[in-house]
């Protein structure tokens, strides 16, 4: 069955159905009438709004090439276009987007309006043109393209900085657009850098994943599901269109995983709080052990919380917080008493040199680490918490980097009774 968050997300009617721009007669009548027909889901609609460039990027199932698709064909169909569809390789026409765009065609039932040949597709009632070329294989053949409106380039993410560089003065025509959609890889790779991360003034940058799509299929619904739960650090990547991650050096690997659970009646839980400044988050995590087995069911997460705010805040999420022992971090023992004084039964846990790496060896010798679903933050922290690696050769480093770990520390915190300290118990 589809998702409910997918499935909230309605299809939303095409408003360009009266922008045929060759005049009134049967022929424009019946591509009005045709326009009227097509669908396009609402994270996708600001493509049909005039920007020089347009971004999109995320997970499987999002539908980017489906919408890429369907958008430059009602485009051609609105007025006279010259659109240059690119991929980084293409040794073939079977290597391009043109079947893609066929499919489209057929599905929504644009045959009549649109000439198919071997290497290219038209819209005779337009004078629109398609044509698909490859940007590493022979980057001299672009320059013959500066006179398209718009430029399409699928997969993005395998773009060198030498086809970018060749691509975009290349592409210069007045109005002329240039459009990206890709799975996100690297964290280095130049359309990420250059795009997502540092984009261009005016450029439309939008992240659409599976939620995104309303036409989302069960049966692919049923396999994101089964990597959620099987391999969560996949499942980030593959399914919610973040980079990739250094598999080596995710401290938890393996050790794992993200599901539903009941916390069973007379659990014996343990709180731990790591407190927040500026950016940093405040944060408050219960979990409990069963056959070896660490169980993270709550977490309080909130950045900016004021320290008369923290009872509140705790209290809301995690009821019942008040009534047991929490372990908060003893770099601040001013907010452990003021916190104390609201009733909580809070203390600093202990630390000493090497307790980082004491609390990580600790939780690595759990059977698995199972977190609660609602556990948003801290299994996006079991994904990204790392050690450092050699930034050129990439070799692993037995030292953790202080990020992606303001969850981590506080069940650290709360379970420090029980961590052992190289040379004897604490």
């Amino acid at each position: 069955m589809m998702s409910d968050k997918a499935k909230d997300r309605t299809a939303a009617s095409t408003p360009f159905m009266n922008a045929f721009e060759r005049g009134s007669g049967p022929a424009a009548e019946g591509v009005r009438e045709a326009l009227a027909r097509v669908e396009v889901a609402e994270s996708f609609l600001p493509l049909y709004e005039p920007r020089r460039y347009k971004v999109f990027y995320g997970g499987r199932g999002g539908a980017k090439s489906w919408a890429f698709a369907r958008a430059l064909l009602v485009l051609a169909l609105q007025g006279r276009k010259r659109i240059l569809c690119a991929r980084e390789f293409q040794a073939s026409i079977a290597d391009s987007v043109m079947s893609l765009l066929v499919d489209q065609i057929h599905r929504l039932k644009l045959q009549k309006f649109f000439s198919i040949q071997k290497t290219g597709i038209s819209a005779p009632i337009t004078k629109s043109e398609f044509k698909f070329t490859g940007l590493r294989v022979n980057p001299d053949t672009i320059r013959s393209f500066e006179g398209a409106d718009i430029c399409w380039v699928e997969e993005a993410q395998r773009l060198s900085k030498e086809s970018l560089d060749i691509l975009i003065p290349t592409i210069r025509k007045a109005g002329s657009e240039i459009w990206f959609s890709f799975n996100p890889e690297e964290d280095s790779d130049p359309v990420w850098t250059r795009f997502a991360l540092n984009p261009p003034p005016g450029a439309l940058v939008v992240k659409v994943g599976w939620a995104d799509n309303p036409w989302f299929p069960a049966v692919l619904n049923e396999e994101r599901l089964y990597m959620l739960e099987n391999d969560p650090d996949a499942y980030d990547h593959v399914w919610e269109g973040n980079c990739r991650k250094i598999g080596d050096a995710v401290i938890f690997k393996g050790k794992y995983s993200i599901e539903e659970f009941e916390t069973p009646p007379g659990a014996r839980f343990y709180f731990g709080a790591d407190w927040g400044f500026g950016a940093d988050p405040t944060t408050l995590i219960r979990c409990f052990e069963q056959d070896r087995v660490l169980f993270v069911d709550q977490e309080s997460y909130a950045v900016g919380l004021d320290l008369d705010r923290i009872a509140e805040t705790w209290k809301r999420d995690i009821p019942g917080c008040d009534k047991w022992p929490i372990y908060a971090d003893a770099s601040q023992p001013q907010t452990v008493r003021h916190v104390r004084g609201f009733g909580f039964r809070v203390d600093a846990a202990k630390k000493w040199p090497g307790s980082v790496e004491d609390g990580i060896t600790f939780l690595r010798g759990y059977k698995q680490i199972k977190v609660h679903k609602r556990c948003t933050h801290t299994a996006d922290e079991m994904r990204k918490y790392s050690y450092k690696t050699d930034s050129l050769t990439r070799e692993v480093f037995p030292v953790a980097l202080d990020k992606h770990n303001h969850c981590i520390d506080a069940i650290r915190y709360g379970l420090n009774k029980k961590i052992r300290r190289r040379g004897g118990v604490i």
